[in-house]
């Protein structure tokens, strides 16, 4: 698509796309941050990653044995 516009359409399509991001509204990084963790962290009890599967909810658990590596 570009090759085929001119030098002054690409520049005016920067400027086009400049002028949109100048009126984004920035947060700072420390702000974005601090909402990250508290929403990771309200997550957390309940993350089974973390606190683990029960057996009885663990469908992978049972009496189908296990893996062994060797």
């Amino acid at each position: 698509m570009a090759r085929d516009m001119s030098d002054k359409e690409i520049l005016k399509m920067e400027l086009d796309q400049l002028k949109k991001e100048v009126s984004t509204a920035r947060t700072p990084v420390a702000a974005n941050c601090a909402e990250t963790i508290a929403f990771v962290e309200g997550l957390l009890p309940n993350d089974p990653l973390i606190k683990g599967v029960s057996d009885e909810k663990n469908p992978y658990k049972g009496d189908k044995g296990g893996c062994i590596v060797t």
